[in-house]
């Protein structure tokens, strides 16, 4: 009777620690839908238009998850509560431009790089001052996302009085209304908002290094990251990424910008 009982309870821990250890990819699949998070405030990579959300980023999940044979499932978040959102477990992933880092990379996994890209100014049309580097704004205003690796770069810079905002198009409002010098993001931005905003800015100098960035998901899912992958790779593959990207962005993102 005791060997019994010990094989028995042997089994159910075995059981428990299997069902404990299942992958995220098992949980998608069952579920039916990828649970993605996003701004929903960050044009041309995801935004809301006439209620609905649009943007590179939201038809680029789409497109993933049709790939892995669900449904892409949105839900929205200020970008300084994101990533805890993901690590709590409220979604499955972030696509909203996450940079891939070391310090990221301690708490999450991430996919191939979907982008390349490097940090820039913005700067108002009629700006007669030369901002050339981060080091030009030193005693001056620069605006940026809450909890953005652009924040890092900035501080590192010091003497820079640096303004953090929910959004891009909070800080872009206050630049256009002369409240801040500059501002800094990504650089696939700028010509989006040269090209469809009608605030007075325009592309100002690259200030970093070139970035990569990813979809983040919780660590140990070597499943779900090799699907998630291969649903990327695919879509390289047979055009799709190419076709997005260019639509957003006249160009394919996933390659390193060429120098004009």
């Amino acid at each position: 009777m005791n060997i019994r009982k010990t094989v028995l309870s042997t089994l159910l821990l075995t059981l428990a620690l299997g069902a404990s250890a299942a992958d995220l990819l098992d949980t998608v699949k069952q579920r039916g839908t990828l649970k993605v998070a996003l701004e929903g405030t960050y044009p041309p990579f995801n935004y809301k238009e006439n209620g609905q959300l649009a943007g590179f980023e939201v038809e680029l999940a789409n497109a993933l998850a049709q790939k892995m044979g669900v449904k892409a499932e949105f839900s929205t978040s200020e970008w300084s509560a994101i990533l805890a959102g993901l690590q709590a477990g409220k979604y499955d992933v972030v696509i909203n431009q996450v940079g891939i880092t070391d310090k990221r990379k301690e708490t999450f996994d991430f996919s191939e790089p979907y982008t390349l890209s490097s940090p820039q100014l913005i700067i108002r049309q009629n700006e007669t001052r030369q901002f050339n580097t981060l080091a030009d704004l030193k005693g001056k205003k620069l605006g940026l996302g809450q909890g953005t690796n652009f924040g890092e770069i900035a501080k590192a810079v010091g003497g820079i009085d640096i303004k953090t905002y929910p959004g891009s198009s909070e800080y872009l409002q206050d630049l256009a209304l002369g409240r801040i010098d500059a501002a800094l993001n990504d650089s696939l931005l700028i010509p989006y908002i040269v090209k469809k905003t009608k605030l007075p800015l325009k592309p100002g100098a690259p200030v970093g290094e070139l970035e990569k960035s990813g979809i983040p998901f919780v660590k140990g899912n070597p499943q779900f990251k090799a699907a998630l992958n291969k649903a990327l790779a695919d879509l390289q593959a047979d055009g799709t990424f190419a076709k997005l990207s260019n639509k957003w962005f006249d160009r394919d993102v996933s390659k390193p910008p060429v120098a004009k």
